[in-house]
Formats: structure tokens, sequence, C-alpha cells
């Protein structure tokens, strides 16, 4: 996934919403199911989520639940300082260019 935008939404949203299904997930995000299917899968290849299921729902697929491991913390820290290092650089970079018309 080349994307780091869509690595750190879904990080994100996975550590703000505590139960919920894939389908919802991805409607949440505006993501197609295939796409968060996809992000979720690269994210779980790097160690970054992992399933956790409910032993206890009689409908265990819909009640998986992803959770971000200590490593995902890490990367989805980085990528919101990377985030902000972008925004401040667009910032700074406007900022001189409506300078020049003054």
């Amino acid at each position: 996934m080349k994307n780091e935008q869509d690595q750190f939404e879904v990080l994100r949203k996975i550590e703000k919403v505590k139960k919920s299904s894939q389908r919802e997930l991805a409607e949440e995000l505006g993501f197609s199911l295939g796409k968060l299917n996809y992000c979720l899968k690269f994210l779980q290849k790097k160690g970054l989520v992992k399933l956790k299921n409910f032993q206890k729902q009689p409908n265990k697929i819909k009640y998986l639940k992803y959770v971000i491991t200590p490593k995902g913390i890490s990367e989805r820290t980085k990528l919101t300082l990377n985030f902000m290092k972008r925004k401040m650089k667009e910032y700074d970079e406007l900022k001189k260019e409506l300078e020049k018309y003054d």
C-alpha cells in the first residue's frame, strides 16, 4: 500500500471504533470494501494490526475486531508527524506565495 494517508486513516479509525464490521469501517472511511480489505491485509502483514475475535458472539465473522499493535501505534505516530510536516510545509509555501501579492 503506497498511500501513507490511507494507512494513517485506517489506523486512526481502528483505534477510534471499538467494534465494527469491515463494511461499516469502509463506509466510515469512504473506502470501497475491497480497498479496505487490501489496506487491512497490508497492515496485518506489516504487523501493525492484528485480528481479535469475540468468542462468545454467534456470528464470529461479523464481529472480528482489528486491534493496533504497539508497532502500529509507533507507525501511526510517525505517519502523524509526517502528515503535520507536510501540512506545515504547504502552509509556509502558501504564505510565501500570498506575500508576493502584497
